[in-house]
């Protein structure tokens, strides 16, 4: 992959996945193994003195037992309550998170952390090398049977890329919608299209969105709602999903952003397309004052722009609509 500028934010979230470099990497591990080796020493001069009377045999067990529990059973907790930064990482601008972007948990650490003991305890690192100049993305052999990854966080905000923020009349739309179904890969091409779709030809950019929309509609059973751009409903859903994460992580739901994303536009329906039973939806711009509700666009032909069966609220719009009856107020 190549560099692709992301932000990890505080919900632990990639926006965008930008794979560490092997030295980076390697300096926070050995930042990691200092620490962990100097723990590891003073706890068994400790526990040594204090167990001087055990047989070898039990002494054997107990340095068993210390080498498990400080080498690798600290680092794995570490790396989980932390989501994915130990010291080294922290010190490095380093983080792990899954390959769709999101937090790691336990089953995450804990299969890093004991492949870790083979590809870097007891191969000194060689192992872990290799597989990281192998791989595309930079990942150890502990990543990819994990499903991690580890990603720069401290980005130059000017090459930061966002995900917008869905249209407030969205949020919490979809608080009850089944996300366990969804795979970790669409996530993440939902999320990269989102970043780049301003820089995406409008016709192409409407039916990548529709493709990626019916894909998550097929995996969460709820389609989009009448008049709502495909773009806008993948906004609203990714949302949902990081407000379940960091609910998850950090027992609060991810805010709506006060102030929203630098301006982007959602791709509009081509012009080439016909209305249909499908209903086709429009794409309004989505700029800092907001996303209009479908109930305030013009209606096309074939769009009715609420959801409901009566007729359309849109004399506030300043176009001038014939009269359904024929009915002229008088003057």
């Amino acid at each position: 992959m190549s560099g692709v500028s992301e932000l990890v934010t505080g919900e632990a979230v990639a926006l965008e996945l930008r794979p560490a470099k092997l030295p980076s990497r390697a300096l926070a591990v050995l930042i990691d193994l200092v620490v962990a080796f100097a723990v590891y020493i003073v706890v068994t001069i400790a526990v040594v003195a204090a167990t001087a009377s055990l047989d070898d045999a039990a002494s054997a067990a107990l340095a068993v037992a210390l080498f498990l529990l400080v080498l690798v059973g600290i680092p794995i907790a570490v790396e989980t309550l932390s989501h994915g930064r130990s010291l080294g990482k922290l010190a490095c601008g380093l983080r792990v998170v899954r390959d769709d972007g999101g937090p790691i948990r336990f089953r995450h650490a804990l299969v890093r952390g004991a492949v870790g003991v083979v590809e870097i305890l007891m191969t000194f690192g060689v192992v872990a090398c290799i597989a990281s100049l192998v791989s595309a993305r930079g990942r150890r052999i502990g990543d990819v049977f994990a499903g991690t990854l580890v990603v720069r966080e401290r980005v130059p905000a000017g090459q930061a890329s966002f995900v917008p923020a869905p249209p407030p009349w969205l949020v919490g739309r979809f608080a009850e919608l089944d996300l366990s179904a969804v795979p970790e890969g669409l996530w993440l091409a939902v999320r990269q299209y989102l970043t780049r779709m301003g820089q995406l030809d409008p016709q192409v950019g409407w039916h990548m969105a529709e493709g990626l929309a019916a894909d998550l509609a097929a995996r969460t059973g709820t389609p989009a709602p009448p008049g709502v751009p495909p773009a806008a409903y993948l906004a609203a859903v990714v949302h949902e999903r990081q407000s379940r994460e960091a609910q998850r992580a950090f027992g609060a739901p991810a805010p709506y952003p006060a102030a929203p994303y630098p301006a982007a536009s959602y791709p509009a329906a081509p012009a080439s397309a016909a209305p249909s039973s499908a209903a086709p939806r429009p794409a309004p711009a989505y700029g800092p004052a907001g996303y209009a509700p479908p109930a305030d666009t013009g209606a096309e032909p074939g769009i009715s722009p609420g959801s409901g069966p009566g007729p359309a609220s849109g004399s506030g719009s300043g176009k001038a609509e014939p009269p359904a009856t024929g009915f002229v107020p008088p003057a």
